[in-house]
């Protein structure tokens, strides 16, 4: 599985309460959520966006409350992938169980700035900042994974294999 998009950067210790401010937390609607995805640190983050795009950012990313809605609006306002050099353990998996992929890697939070292009392979661990020419690694994906990602998330994955037929 393969990403391409504009890097969108941030800084260290990103918390959920910047990703999507505690003012729509009884918002349900992934899509109304995304319009307000990271508003109180970059106005206008949802006018620059596109689908596709990549959000990199420091250390710490994602830490606060174990709302899932941060990573929802994350998905939602089009971003396909966020790399960072550390995330809060519970917005990582998160993120993964609604089929927002995540990768760690210093090198390629690093080597990295605002409106570069990145493409992402999540099953080889590859990203190439196709702006300057460079490649950085980060822990592949096993394919399970990649295929919880690709489902659109864990709910989803689920069922797609409760209805497979069974062999045997």
């Amino acid at each position: 599985m393969k990403l391409v998009g504009k890097v969108h950067k941030y800084g260290d210790h990103v918390d959920t309460d910047v990703i999507i401010p505690g003012r729509y937390l009884e918002i349900s609607d992934p899509q109304e959520l995304g319009k307000h995805c990271m508003e109180d640190i970059d106005p206008d983050f949802v006018k620059k966006v596109r689908p596709g795009d990549i959000m990199v950012a420091e250390k710490n990313f994602g830490s606060g409350s174990s709302r899932e809605h941060a990573p929802v609006a994350i998905k939602a306002s089009g971003v396909a992938c966020v790399i960072a050099k550390s995330f809060a353990r519970i917005f990582f998996r998160n993120a993964l169980n609604i089929g927002l992929p995540v990768l760690v890697s210093e090198e390629a939070v690093d080597g990295t700035e605002e409106g570069d292009t990145l493409e992402v392979n999540l099953a080889q661990g590859e990203i190439v900042n196709l702006s300057k020419k460079n490649c950085f690694r980060a822990e592949p994906y096993p394919g399970f994974i990649v295929e919880l990602i690709s489902a659109g998330g864990l709910v989803e994955y689920t069922r797609r294999r409760l209805l497979r037929p069974q062999n045997g």
